[in-house]
């Protein structure tokens, strides 16, 4: 049966990422995107039932991969620096997906966010490939708008 209307997946490379609703450019790779719950076992004594029960526990939530190639931007390095010297700063994370109109169609929150982990690029004179800076973002929720 044939329709009007399309219904396609949404495309994984159209995305922008927003610190504190600034948008920030040039990510190549956003990763983490990940909420995970435990279950706990639990059983009375009067249970009549031969098997534990699974209530819920806490929430957990992955860290956050950003990859991005270097530039002159040294914004993500000074946050990390604060961190480093005890300063507690947290700043809310957006990432936005973008559907071929480019259009906000998704957007992942991750809350209370900070860097835990910058690496730099890994050089070599032989190589053709961008400079590439990597950052763990620690975070303590992760919501999702359509």
């Amino acid at each position: 049966m044939a329709t009007d209307q399309r219904n396609d997946p949404y495309r994984g490379y159209n995305f922008i990422l927003e610190i504190d609703n600034v948008p920030k450019g040039a990510f190549s790779e956003v990763g983490g995107l990940t909420a995970d719950r435990d279950s706990v076992d639990y059983r009375e004594g009067t249970d009549v039932q031969p098997n534990v029960r699974k209530l819920h526990g806490l929430s957990k939530f992955v860290n956050l991969t950003l990859k991005r190639g270097y530039t002159q931007d040294k914004s993500l390095w000074q946050w990390y620096v604060n961190v480093m010297n005890g300063v507690d700063d947290r700043r809310n994370v957006t990432i936005v997906l973008l559907n071929e109109r480019r259009e906000a169609v998704l957007r992942w929150n991750a809350e209370n966010a900070w860097i835990s982990k910058i690496e730099g690029p890994a050089l070599k004179a032989s190589s053709n490939d961008v400079a590439m800076e990597s950052l763990e973002l620690v975070h303590e929720g992760l919501t999702l708008e359509m």
